[in-house]
């Protein structure tokens, strides 16, 4: 099965090499982006959050479906709104510490923007469970590794039409917030948790880590999500 891996803010493709390498092995096709305006000497002027749905379109329309889309953090918001706009071409919306968001609101408007783009901000501006177990070797080879995130990416409002892709399988790996935590809020009447009250399919595997487990728990991490793509396949 054809997989789109998205990457979360201030990475890029090559940040998603040690799941590649899992389903690789697992006998199937990860395809990892790099998004527009974060790929080496390409400027994050004028580039928006839909310039990155558009992106992961654009590549799934070129794949055999239905595909899997693994999207962590802010890209979970990305492939959310892909799958809206292709429900039927995804078998399965895999979400990396990552909740769906509803239309209307920014993937985050608080970071600090330098310019036409938001640079890895200084630790101080995470909370603790984002930092867990990102300890001082892992935060250095996160700053040398991180790429700028266009600041529109982080402060467009997220944009979602067919209620279609209710009926897409969500699959979310929960790191820093636990699965009781999710249950909560598909309980409560928030407005961010509106999303999940209307899946038909929700399932949630436990990671515990901090928010980046692609370096904190990667070999985990590469064993949850390949199988939880061998699972869609089978069931396919």
């Amino acid at each position: 099965m054809d997989v789109l891996l998205i990457p979360g803010f201030w990475l890029d493709g090559d940040s998603w090499q040690p799941v590649t390498d899992a389903l690789v092995a697992a006998g199937h096709r990860p395809h990892p982006l790099t998004l527009p305006g974060k790929a080496p000497g390409e400027s994050a002027a004028g580039i928006g959050l839909r310039d990155h749905v558009d992106a992961v379109i654009a590549a799934m329309d070129a794949l055999p479906q239905p595909l899997v889309l693994v999207g962590h953090s802010g890209g979970g918001s990305i492939a959310w709104a892909a799958a809206d706009a292709r429900p039927g071409a995804v078998a399965r919306v895999v979400l990396v510490d990552a909740l769906p968001f509803p239309a209307g609101g920014p993937v985050n408007d608080e970071l600090p923007v330098v310019g036409d783009a938001v640079p890895l901000p200084d630790w101080s501006v995470f909370e603790p469970d984002d930092l867990v177990d990102l300890d001082d070797a892992l935060r250095a080879r996160f700053a040398a590794i991180a790429v700028p995130e266009p600041a529109r990416v982080a402060s467009d409002p997220q944009q979602l039409h067919d209620d279609a892709r209710f009926a897409v399988p969500v699959t979310i790996i929960a790191c820093e917030f636990p699965a009781a935590t999710v249950h909560e809020v598909i309980a409560s009447e928030a407005a961010w948790g509106a999303e999940l009250r209307r899946l038909h399919a929700l399932e949630i595997v436990e990671l515990p880590t901090g928010h980046w487990p692609q370096l904190t728990r990667p070999a985990e991490l590469a064993s949850v999500v390949t199988s939880v793509v061998v699972a869609t396949a089978g069931a396919a």
